[in-house]
């Protein structure tokens, strides 16, 4: 089947993701506080700390949604509850930073973030629970206890 594949592969890519985010705005951090220059009146030193907290709030953020699909794969089970939610707010983000990326950065980053929200959906979709009743009889023709099953009178017309 190809759910688990999925679900390793949206694993690594969201810690390598989250890796890089956490390392690119920790270095911005690190050039906003070398520069000493200030952005409207704004502390340098404040941004450059707070550059650095965001990159680590959102390193995290990717790689506790990482962690959620790598559970899906150790388990081969559907995401459920806050996992479920986590996966879903993480395509949400794909889809808005591949907006901005398209305008920002260009095609190739665009392309990126298209990818990562494909593969989160295809995750999604492939664990997505079957709809059947519970109460549905076996297709053998036994009930649950073993007993034979009677099917249901025919129609009759007046």
């Amino acid at each position: 089947m190809v759910r688990r594949p999925v679900a390793w592969i949206v694993a690594v890519v969201l810690f390598g993701e989250g890796f890089g985010i956490a390392a690119l705005n920790w270095f911005l951090g690190v050039v906003v506080d070398r520069q000493d220059m200030s952005l409207a009146g704004l502390d340098p030193h404040m941004m450059s700390v707070s550059s650095k907290i965001g990159g680590i709030a959102f390193g995290l953020y990717f790689a506790l949604c990482g962690l959620v699909a790598l559970l899906v794969a150790l388990r081969d089970r559907p995401p459920a509850g806050f996992g479920r939610v986590l996966l879903i707010s993480t395509a949400v983000v794909h889809g808005l930073l591949g907006a901005f990326t398209w305008g920002l950065v260009g095609w190739p980053a665009f392309l990126f973030m298209v990818l990562v929200l494909g593969l989160v959906v295809l995750l999604l979709m492939t664990y997505d629970r079957p709809a059947e009743p519970a109460d549905a009889a076996p297709q053998d023709g036994t009930g649950g206890d073993g007993s034979p099953v009677t099917p249901p009178p025919a129609p009759t017309t007046p």
